[in-house]
């Protein structure tokens, strides 16, 4: 019995050498039929630095029970919901309590890298970020993206 040597150019040394992350398109390939409207490459890239001010200053609200309950005390904020999370029943109902209240919200490719941005190792497939002032421009530049995003059918 002798061991293989894993070929040195292959597919599993390439995705090794650039440190296990996944480009954006190849996270798009793991998408929910409802993930609408979807951040582009660069909105994601904000919204994951905006989360990260946000957690310093404890202004996000993460996982579905949690977010829930404060859209439903009156909480504003933006939305944030992973695109990638199966079953879509877990999460669909978020967005029409969304829309009832005026509140933003966007889908992002990707619950682990969701999670990872909220400082956990944990994915987590929605977060709320509450506005603050020490992060206000970065939070007020997403929003206004967000908005701008075509809205769902």
């Amino acid at each position: 019995m002798t061991k293989i040597k894993a070929d040195p150019d292959g597919p599993e040394a390439q995705a090794e050498a650039c440190g296990g992350e996944r480009t954006y398109q190849e996270l798009l390939v793991n998408l929910n039929p409802i993930a609408q409207p979807l951040a582009p490459r660069r909105l994601t890239r904000k919204l994951y630095k905006c989360i990260k001010k946000a957690v310093k200053q404890k202004q996000i609200r993460r996982g579905v029970k949690e977010v829930q309950k404060f859209v439903n005390k009156g909480e504003k904020g933006i939305m944030v919901l992973a695109g990638d999370t199966l079953p879509i029943e877990v999460y669909c109902h978020l967005p029409v309590m969304c829309e009832d209240r005026s509140l933003p919200y966007v889908y992002i490719p990707s619950k682990t890298d969701l999670g990872a941005a909220a400082g956990s190792k944990r994915p987590t497939c929605v977060i709320m970020v509450k506005p603050h002032e020490e992060y206000q421009e970065a939070y007020d530049e997403c929003l206004e993206e967000v908005q701008a995003l075509p809205s769902p059918l």
